[in-house]
């Protein structure tokens, strides 16, 4: 089964709006290895990501950063190693709409 390494997704959501970063292609399987956001505001932000296993609806138990705060014209790095299948979905927020985000990893088909 052959990786791809690749940018899996980049996003800069619209204020208070969850939205899809990555959706892992039918057939294939998905490693995670990084997520980038940068607050590209001098205001601080606060964003939440998610993992929805098979594209389910957005709950609780889904979140790996919650209300997580981001200083102004600042960037963190989540390096986690998220192992994801078919279908499943990465979810982003940004409270104020001032931050992207970016996915890097690996799909294997």
């Amino acid at each position: 089964m052959p990786s791809t390494y690749k940018v899996l997704g980049q996003q800069y959501p619209t204020a208070a709006t969850a939205t899809t970063l990555y959706t892992v292609p039918s057939a294939t399987q998905t490693v995670v290895s990084t997520i980038t956001v940068c607050n590209q505001s001098a205001s601080s932000d606060t964003i939440r990501i998610a993992i929805r296993v098979a594209g389910s609806a957005l709950s609780n138990e889904e979140y790996i950063a919650y209300e997580e705060p981001i200083a102004g014209y600042s960037m963190m790095t989540i390096t986690a190693g998220i192992t994801l299948s078919a279908t499943d979905v990465v979810t982003i927020y940004s409270t104020a709409g001032t931050s992207s985000f970016n996915a890097f990893g690996s799909e294997i088909s």
